[in-house]
């Protein structure tokens, strides 16, 4: 027979399970408010003895009412809240067993794509997926399967918090580590996401990756130009995110793919070349007409004159505006972050009486790619300094016929 204190709880956990079910919207948040107040941190043996061992009967109702409310967004940060008390609860195996068996993981992905949801309700069901994650690696192939990555990296590239993609990229770090089975899965995930327009998405995918590359062992083939794609951004954290990258998949077998790409972005294209000389033609007067002009102005006086003048107070020409780019810099960003990627990675090496060879970051030679130009681009100032510090000829170890034809080359 029961005694009297136990009668009395259960009489107490009776009535509070009627007050929920007979509840409306309004007293139900003040319930779960309560609940949150006095139970956050507590074991699951202490929720038991709250509840007089029922605890798993809230917890039912809870999940309940979250399968049948959460496209609603009726108190729905409140009720994960409250679940997730039960679920991170020391020794709470048997909550998340509960949780699981009726499709909690679908409906806690199912909300990170739902629009009308709030932010801060999708946030604490990325906590929640964490939490089912780090229980072990069953769990992890249970999101795996339930098309979890794509939810997750979908959901990392729309977000608008950044706090709340910091929490995504702790749950694809969790779910790369110790899951085998899916972690080639997660890889591609977080390779699909550098294109995306999010920044901070980028900067945690390029972070992510840069932990799971060791963990996957080989190299997508897909991750050298999405990488070099990159390095076009004017975001500097992503940038140097990227170049950190690199310089870790110089060790893998795409080594010689990053050289070759990382010297084509230092070469600009035919439409930059030509959008660059009308610039530079348009905003520079050619030498006769300033000669022309001076004259006009001042009547016989010479060059040399004008040319005291000019370094008296004559106006400056603007930045970028000199043909030989001492002035400033023009084109795309991906030049001279290709430049840093090569002060890091690259440097050119050419040994006496042979063709050129690019010795690597870490050890080891590889032959000089084909299509792959040292010379610096003469139609390009941003080119120019880049290739010149990053790829250093020795003329005195090279002859003198060879590197001219290589110019020539270079310049046609």
């Amino acid at each position: 027979m029961t005694s009297i204190k136990e009668q009395a709880a259960i009489s107490r956990l009776l009535s509070f399970l009627q007050e929920w079910d007979n509840a409306g919207k309004v007293a139900r948040s003040h319930i779960l408010d309560k609940f949150i107040e006095t139970n956050q941190g507590k074991t699951a043996p202490e929720l038991e003895q709250e509840f007089s061992q029922g605890a798993s009967l809230f917890l039912v109702r809870l999940t309940t009412s979250l399968r049948i409310t959460y496209m609603t967004d009726s108190c729905l940060e409140k009720l994960l809240r409250s679940i997730g008390i039960f679920l991170s609860a020391v020794s709470s195996n048997r909550y998340l067993i509960e949780f699981l068996e009726v499709g909690g993981v679908l409906t806690l992905l199912e909300i990170l794509g739902l629009e009308k949801i709030k932010e801060e309700a999708k946030k604490e069901s990325v906590k929640l997926l964490q939490v089912i994650a780090n229980s072990g690696r069953t769990y992890k192939e249970l999101i795996c399967e339930s098309y979890g990555v794509r939810s997750i990296a979908e959901f990392l590239a729309k977000s608008k918090s950044e706090e709340t993609q910091e929490e995504v990229q702790v749950l694809l770090d969790s779910l790369v580590h110790g899951n085998p089975k899916y972690q080639n899965q997660v890889y591609k995930g977080l390779i699909a996401l550098l294109p995306c327009e999010s920044p901070k998405a980028q900067q945690l995918s390029l972070q992510t990756l840069r932990t799971a590359q060791p963990i996957i062992g080989t190299t997508h083939p897909s991750i050298v130009d999405c990488v070099l794609k990159v390095l076009g951004t004017m975001h500097l954290e992503v940038q140097y995110e990227a170049i950190e990258l690199i310089k870790d998949l110089v060790g893998y077998d795409v080594r010689q793919a990053l050289l070759k790409g990382l010297v084509e972005l230092l070469i600009p294209s035919v439409k930059e070349n030509s959008k660059l000389q009308a610039k530079i033609l348009s905003a520079h007067p050619q030498p006769a007409d300033v000669f022309a002009a001076g004259r006009g102005r001042q009547g016989h006086r010479g060059p040399g004159a004008q040319r005291h003048e000019h370094r008296r107070g004559a106006a400056v020409p603007a930045r970028g505006a000199w043909p030989n780019g001492r002035h400033g810099q023009q084109g795309p960003q991906q030049q001279p972050a290709a430049g840093q990627s090569h002060a890091g990675v690259l440097r050119a090496d050419v040994p006496l009486g042979g063709r050129a060879r690019a010795q690597v970051h870490g050890g080891g030679t590889l032959p000089a790619l084909p299509g792959c130009r040292p010379a610096p681009h003469l139609q390009h100032p941003s080119a120019k300094p880049n290739s010149k510090s990053r790829l250093p000829w020795h003329p005195s170890r090279v002859p003198l016929a060879p590197v001219l034809r290589a110019t020539l080359r270079t310049c046609t």
